[in-house]
């Protein structure tokens, strides 16, 4: 008897299913769970901060899926090694929890030479760390060349409440232009002085005396 080709061809597509499906199951499966919240209290000391921070770090900020510690060659994300050296003198005006805050809270806002950009906003979702978990994320940052400072008492200006713009006495950098470097810009012509004004009508010199 002549088996119908579409018979034929069903059964090839159940024995392909079923093969790839066992051998799915000899794959050793892996499971993925939501990174656990770390414990933070407004009582820890610098140095339990910086050890909060890296957890975050590797967990919930999901930082090291593109910044490295002490790698080489070719990265994506400026590789963070010495990293609180650099951030002292980054950009004119900033001491390293500025330059800190701003990477984190404002990530476009300065540009390293050499890289894109593509940093998400830390305390926006999908991330969402909050203003304590930052605090402590730069607490960790601190001792990659330097010494932990911030407390969980610090303020940041980007924090909650605050302006979003640099501690008090600095200067946000300008905006980055297409190769890293500032933008430029175009200094506006100043207004005249009677723009947007009615003329007035000349008065007639020579009145016509009243009759």
């Amino acid at each position: 008897m002549k088996v119908p080709v579409s018979l034929r061809i069903a059964a090839l597509a159940v024995a392909t299913t079923g093969f790839y499906t066992y051998v799915g199951q000899l794959v050793p499966q892996k499971e993925v769970h939501p990174p656990a919240e770390v414990a933070i209290s407004k009582d820890m000391k610098p140095d339990e901060m910086a050890k909060v921070g890296r957890e975050i770090m590797e967990g919930k900020g999901l930082c090291f899926t593109c910044h490295t510690i002490g790698k080489k060659g070719p990265l994506r994300f400026p590789d963070l090694e010495g990293v609180d050296v650099r951030a002292k003198s980054r950009v004119p005006g900033f001491s390293d929890v500025d330059y800190f805050a701003q990477s984190i809270y404002q990530p476009s806002a300065f540009i390293v030479p050499g890289f894109n950009p593509g940093m998400p906003v830390i305390n926006k979702p999908p991330i969402g760390l909050t203003d304590d978990e930052i605090l402590a994320v730069i607490a960790y940052l601190q001792t990659l060349g330097g010494k932990t400072t911030v407390t969980m008492q610090t303020k940041l200006p980007y924090q909650a409440g605050g302006n979003g713009q640099a501690a008090a006495g600095t200067v946000a950098p300008p905006p980055a232009g297409p190769t890293g470097g500032p933008a430029a810009t175009t200094a506006a012509a100043p207004a005249p002085q009677n723009a947007g004004k009615k003329p007035e009508t000349p008065q007639n010199p020579n009145p016509s005396p009243p009759q």
